[in-house]
């Protein structure tokens, strides 16, 4: 089994039955996740980070929502030109991204 050292959850606002429709989701959501592979991919993370697409985290005014663990930062407001940001702030460096941090 894979032990990353994070594991990134962005809300993608995935419904029980599949479906995706939602506040993150009009927000672009699905592109950050995307964003964030390509980036994980690029850097060669990928034994070290783990994305996963979620649903709703329930606080949609400040979404698309990104959670990172295991220290459990809520960022908030994310877009595709922030994943860089917090690819290297965060996963590379160890630093918390204070400006998207919520």
């Amino acid at each position: 089994m894979v032990q990353p050292k994070y594991h990134v959850f962005v809300c993608a606002s995935c419904r029980l039955n599949g479906t995706q429709k939602g506040f993150c989701h009009s927000k672009g959501a699905v592109s950050v996740v995307q964003k964030f592979m390509e980036e994980i991919d690029e850097r060669e993370l990928s034994s070290e980070v783990m994305v996963t697409a979620t649903g709703c985290f329930g606080i949609c005014e400040k979404g698309p929502i990104v959670v990172v663990y295991p220290e459990g930062v809520w960022y908030g407001n994310v877009t595709e030109d922030d994943v860089p940001d917090i690819v290297e702030s965060h996963l590379e460096g160890g630093q918390r991204l204070e400006r998207l941090q919520i």
